[in-house]
Formats: structure tokens, sequence, C-alpha cells
């Protein structure tokens, strides 16, 4: 092949934006209100979703925020937008069920804050927190709730 088609054929290739991952699969169980297992081609993975943050199970909500993830995925078939996979081998991405993004109804609901370290520009999740502020719903009946990283570092 002649070094110019080489060359054309190299800056085609990056010009191309890579393709996301995606996993489709069935919520077998759901561990906090921000970490669930899908069964996808005969094999589990752990999920955590991106860019929410929900308490932790001994926190004030903690169960109820898995209550409400569980409501919203367990025994549905899921769409994942893998984004990354963290420390913990676990898959990070944006949930989706035939009623929409399942990340965003836990922030809308209040079960979970917008996680604004990772996704600064998130402005869905980040409107989506202030009205459930607003409207006091889910754990923002309290005016300060502790974030779980602040209550992670505490123990």
């Amino acid at each position: 092949m002649p070094a110019c088609l080489r060359i054309l054929a190299v800056l085609l290739l990056l010009a191309v934006p890579a393709a996301a991952s995606e996993l489709t699969g069935t919520v077998v169980g759901v561990h906090d209100g921000d970490t669930m297992t899908v069964r996808s081609d005969g094999r589990t993975r752990r999920i955590r979703l991106a860019c929410i943050d929900a308490p932790e199970l001994g926190q004030s909500f903690g169960s109820r925020a898995k209550q409400k993830l569980s409501d919203l995925v367990i025994r549905r078939t899921v769409r994942v937008d893998v984004v990354d996979e963290d420390d913990y081998g676990r898959l990070v991405g944006r949930v989706f069920t035939d009623d929409g993004d399942a990340n965003l109804a836990m922030v809308r609901a209040g079960f979970a804050w917008h996680y604004r370290y990772h996704c600064p520009r998130d402005t869905a999740l980040a409107e989506a927190e202030k009205a459930a502020r607003a409207e006091r719903r889910g754990l923002w009946v309290h005016r300060d709730p502790v974030p779980p990283y602040r209550w992670r570092r505490s123990r």
C-alpha cells in the first residue's frame, strides 16, 4: 500500500470516535442505591451507576435508596452505557430501562446526589438534584444530609 494511502487510512481511523461500550442484560441484584448486578450472555457483572452517589446502607436513607433502585430495575432488562471501570472492577455507566434513565430517576426522586466531581457538565442531573432539594424529596427532607463520600471518610 502506498504511503499516502496508509497515512489517509490512519487519519480516517483517528477521526472516527471510538464506540462507547454497551451492555444489555437483566438486573439480578441490587446492592445499594448506586450498585447492581446484571446478567448478560451467561455472565454477571457488577455495575456502578455513573455520575451519582447514593447514601451508604448504614446511612440515613441508605436502605430507602436501595429499595428505590430495586423498584426501578430489579428483574428488568437494562442497557448500560459503560463509561469506565472502577478500582473495584465494577463497570461504571448510565443505566436505562424502557422507562428511561435510572441514574436520573434516582436523583430526581431524592435518593442520590449528582456526583459533580465526575460529571460536572451533566445539566440534567444538576437540575434534578436542584428540584429534589427544593421540593424536599427523599434525603432532602434533612436540611444538610451528609454526602456518602464524607460519611465514608468519617468511618
